[in-house]
């Protein structure tokens, strides 16, 4: 009979968990998911490029970006640290420099092991 009532009380908690998260999921849906609400001719912000460059830099071969600090201000985007060798460098500035918004790559800041 306990084994009984257990599983009740657990059917009945994922119930309540379901209803009580069933107006976030509306909401969300109400509010679009589809792509063309996600475009936006809003300018680019800083926290938004850095993130991007941040995630670049962690995908790129040959880079360590655990080794790289990345800051953005006004688009401009400060590369600082120290690499293994020159070709990582330059992987890393023109990882920077591809993503959207981003004005220049202030990269005196990155060095070189080599």
């Amino acid at each position: 009979m306990k084994l009984h009532t257990a599983r009740f009380s657990t059917v009945a908690l994922a119930s309540l968990f379901a209803v009580a998260a069933a107006p976030f999921a509306t909401s969300a849906m109400a509010a679009g998911d589809d792509d063309s609400s996600m475009k936006s001719d809003q300018p680019v912000t800083d926290t938004w490029i850095t993130t991007k460059v941040k995630s670049e830099l962690a995908t790129t071969d040959g880079v360590k970006s655990m080794d790289i600090s990345v800051k953005t201000v006004d688009g401009v985007v400060t590369l600082t640290g120290v690499l293994a060798n020159d070709t990582a460098v330059k992987k890393a500035v023109a990882a920077a420099q591809s993503i959207k918004g981003v004005k220049s790559v202030d990269s005196s800041g990155l060095k070189s092991r080599e």
